[in-house]
């Protein structure tokens, strides 16, 4: 008896099966866990709640002159949404991997079908369903207006998950592979970055004359599926029904043109080998071995040089710490020079960078996760452990210093400030040895798990106290630390002392390294003392 049955019967028997399959999905990963049940129940209320009084705002929007702007501009963000987030955050849905498949007899299009109805089950389509609801409401007007609206919605849900399934399946390759996961680096950046653009934009938009300034690109966005749907809505209310048949006519055909490519996508992806079944020709072929040269040939030798190699290449190649370490120094970055354009910025703003940097030496030994114990084994006395913390804030000051020396000259010359220029580097490299001192200890004191799943997971369930307190309470003492300079900088400044405030630059530097050194000092004897505990602690994830 043949398993694959026609393509008709398929589709009607297959579509309902994988809808089950996607709640029995969401149900199974409920169970055994009172916290992944609090999680979702807390995520869904916090979702259909925002959902509600933004779909409640967006409707009291109906008669304002500028709704239409605002609601084509939503529905195509909504639509870039769905688009780009599946990249960076691949683990969010386990279905988004239809490679998973390609040992079942099923045809490509009978599948689509069935993918696109499960696709349309879960928190986030519901969530685009209120917003298009509501975008709809907002531009209806007149019984035409109100049977466009009701078309509009659900083409805008089926044209946003379309586009999402299209984009996810012709980048499955890349989303299930090691390389294709670092995408997730790139969104801690892309958040910063995005953040600081909306505050810069909302401000230089309400200075300079309201929503009128967007109109040019919402004429023009309204042609772009799939916000095509709501400008049908708008153009249908205002009498123009040859411009709502045309935008109609685009949303349909570009619904149709996602599904012809997702099911393109998918029937290459069945039938063609991925790279996991080829031969690595051109690595056997070489047979060349790593050397050490260029950049790593400037690492000291021994146990030093090696703790320094294995840090630096952590932050280079493990995607966990890429990403803490991308982020940080955008972020370092985005704030200061975002405040100087901005005419608010202050020299002392860099100093945020060296805090951001200086965070990196928290929970050194869990950032090793499971591979901890192999550092372990070459840990028996307190020398040990203090050879393994320096060489470890060596590898980030290898970093953080030129790092921060830059991040203060840009932001004295975006500011205009050189004179106090002395005094802010110092105060900053005293701040990044105060916390580099607090880092060692809270890694000897406070160590917990970094799980290896997910790219926001970044403590192990159970472990999140320690991960608060090592971190947040180490801030405090840093500050505490470094509170001399801090008061030495207020006087010079204060005072009018420009001989102190010059000196303030070596004494900042000096400080920081004492406080770095006696961190180490203090950090080391528990470490060798409470090693067992601390491997237990950072193999829990």
């Amino acid at each position: 008896m043949s398993t694959l049955a026609p393509g008709r019967e398929q589709a009607a028997s297959l579509t309902p099966v994988f809808v089950r399959l996607k709640l029995s999905l969401i149900r199974n990963g409920l169970k055994g866990s009172s916290k992944r049940k609090a999680a979702y129940v807390s995520s869904l209320v916090f979702a259909l709640v925002v959902a509600f009084f933004t779909t409640l705002g967006l409707a009291m929007l109906h008669g304002n002159a500028h709704a239409g702007t605002v609601v084509v501009l939503l529905a195509a963000i909504l639509a870039l949404g769905w688009a780009f987030m599946p990249l960076f955050f691949p683990t969010g849905d386990e279905t988004l991997d239809p490679s998973r498949l390609v040992m079942l007899p099923l045809r490509p299009r009978p599948l689509v079908r069935a993918l696109f109805a499960s696709s349309l089950v879960g928190i986030g389509p519901v969530f685009t369903l209120c917003l298009a609801a509501g975008s709809a409401i907002a531009v209806a007007r007149g019984p035409v207006g109100a049977l466009a609206a009701v078309l509009a919605a659900p083409l805008l849900l089926l044209g946003c998950v379309a586009l999402a399934r299209a984009v996810a399946t012709a980048n499955v390759r890349l989303l299930t592979s090691r390389k294709g996961r670092d995408l997730a680096v790139l969104s801690g950046l892309l958040i910063a970055v995005g953040g600081q653009a909306a505050n810069f934009g909302s401000q230089r938009l309400f200075q300079s004359g309201g929503l009128t300034q967007l109109e040019p690109a919402e004429a023009v966005v309204r042609w772009l599926p799939p916000a095509t749907a709501v400008g049908m809505v708008d153009s249908a209310s205002e009498g123009s029904y040859g411009v709502a048949a045309a935008q109609l006519a685009l949303t349909l055909a570009a619904l149709a043109l996602l599904l012809w490519s997702w099911e393109r996508s998918l029937t290459k992806l069945m039938v063609s080998p991925d790279g996991s079944t080829l031969a690595v020709a051109e690595s056997a072929a070489s047979g060349k071995a790593e050397r050490d040269s260029g950049f790593w040939s400037l690492m000291p030798g021994g146990r030093t040089g090696a703790a320094m190699r294995r840090t630096l290449r952590y932050a280079v190649r493990d995607p966990k710490t890429k990403s803490a370490w991308v982020t940080a120094l955008a972020i370092g970055v985005i704030v200061p020079v975002a405040n100087a354009l901005q005419g608010t910025g202050s020299l002392y703003l860099a100093c945020f960078g060296a805090g951001m940097l200086g965070i990196q030496m928290y929970n050194q030994f869990g950032q090793d996760t499971s591979a901890f114990w192999m550092v372990a084994q070459t840990i028996s006395t307190p020398r040990d452990a203090f050879v393994e913390l320096r060489a470890r804030s060596y590898a980030l000051a290898l970093v953080t210093v030129p790092y921060t020396v830059l991040l203060t000259v840009v932001t004295a010359a975006l500011v205009g400030n050189w004179r106090d220029f002395p005094a802010a580097t110092g105060l900053a490299l005293a701040l990044l040895g105060s916390m580099l001192c607090t880092g060692a200890l809270a890694s000897a004191r406070f160590p917990y798990s970094i799980p290896s799943d997910g790219a926001f997971k970044n403590v192990a369930p159970g472990q999140a106290g320690l991960a608060w307190i090592g971190i947040f309470g180490g801030m405090l003492t840093s500050a505490l630390i470094c509170s001399p300079v801090i008061a030495l900088t207020i006087y010079a400044d204060v005072a009018d002392q420009r001989f102190l405030a010059g000196l303030l630059l070596p004494l900042g530097a000096g400080w920081g390294v004492l406080a770095t050194w006696a961190g180490l000092r203090l950090a080391a004897p528990t470490v060798a003392r409470k090693l067992p505990e601390i491997l237990v602690a950072v193999s829990k994830g």
